[in-house]
């Protein structure tokens, strides 16, 4: 197994913390098939609160997993499916070495 940088997996742990929340994975399966989709359909159909749809959006979007867009003064949500391959990617390869 590799040598373990500690700066490394602490960022590895913050991206997997960020993508494994259950709210935000049904936040980012939610968004997969309904793209592109604004904050007030996500948490109107996901019967979540604006505020709290609004911080999980911000935490996914920080970490690269969500692409948006912007039209007038409504963003659009979409996933970033190449980010979310390439952290699937780097951990397979990390264990697999």
């Amino acid at each position: 197994m590799n040598d373990i940088d500690v700066k490394e997996l602490k960022s590895a742990s913050n991206v997997l913390r960020a993508i494994t929340h259950p709210l935000r994975m049904k936040i980012l399966d939610f968004i997969s098939k309904n793209e592109p989709v604004n904050v007030s359909v996500i948490y109107k159909k996901l019967n979540l609160e604006q505020s709290v749809t609004s911080s999980h959006l911000s935490i996914l979007r920080k970490d690269g997993f969500l692409i948006t867009s912007r039209d007038g003064k409504k963003i659009y949500y979409s996933v970033n499916n190449q980010r979310i391959d390439h952290v699937l990617n780097s951990i397979k390869s990390y264990f697999l070495s």
